[in-house]
């Protein structure tokens, strides 16, 4: 599978939403959490294919400020569950040569939680490798009404004027500004929606909606999604003979 990607082909940026870990655990008549768990591995899969592929950003939809509204209990072992596996993964993100960044309003995180993020940023730091970001307590109508309030406050102080908020400006005050837009979003389980997911980002992304479940994700699955990237024309609004000239 790996041998049939073509090397001078890659996106640069892949965005994954990890869906399907409830539906995993009911299948295994267990709790929700148990699913939650068991994606760690689909997790360390992904990361670890990415960076031995070369491939530049990985962002993986964590946690979603609309999560906030399940059931208290699922809520608090999911945080529990992060602050465990951020630290328990340092070390493969070391020997991947992984930096760790994240967008999303993570000061609503539990301060235990915030405090093993900056952690684990802090000792990733100078990895040069693949940058795995993870999106928590984001959304993005969220990050646009955000980059819209500072634009306004901006305008407001004199540092800009309307007429200079072009593309490029607006991107840059999103939490994504410097990051390439992703080239291709990854949704599992077969669900055919974004869900609130880079709604700026991903205007000319490939969307790849396999059936499989997020905790049975593995690299041949992203190996899948890749080859399945590599066949597309990417013509953004373009004809195909405009892109043969």
């Amino acid at each position: 599978m790996k041998e049939h990607i073509d090397p001078s082909n890659l996106p640069q940026h892949i965005a994954v939403i990890m869906d399907g870990n409830g539906r995993w655990a009911k299948r295994q008549g267990a709790a929700r959490v148990f699913g939650h768990r068991n994606a760690i591995k689909a997790v360390r899969e992904t990361t670890e294919g990415c960076a031995e592929l070369g491939i530049k950003y990985l962002t993986l939809y964590a946690f979603s400020t609309e999560n906030w509204n399940r059931p208290k209990y699922e809520v608090d072992a999911l945080m529990t569950l992060l602050v465990h596996t951020i630290r328990g993964e340092i070390k493969t993100l070391m020997d991947n040569n992984v930096k760790l960044a994240t967008i999303g309003h993570t000061g609503s995180l539990p301060a235990d939680c915030q405090r093993e993020l900056a952690e684990a940023i802090r000792e990733t730091s100078q990895n040069t490798g693949l940058t795995l970001i993870l999106a928590l307590s984001y959304s993005g109508r969220w990050e646009i009404l955000e980059a819209a309030r500072q634009l306004a406050a901006d305008v407001r102080d004199g540092k800009l004027t309307p007429d200079q908020i072009d593309e490029t400006v607006f991107a840059q005050h999103l939490s994504t500004g410097g990051i390439p837009d992703p080239e291709l979003m990854i949704r599992t389980s077969g669900e055919m929606r974004i869900s609130n997911f880079m709604l700026w980002q991903l205007a000319y992304s490939e969307l790849y909606m396999p059936d499989v479940l997020w905790p049975d994700f593995r690299k041949d699955h992203l190996y899948n999604a890749i080859l399945s990237y590599q066949q597309r024309e990417r013509r953004f609004g373009k004809t195909s003979e405009q892109l043969v000239k």
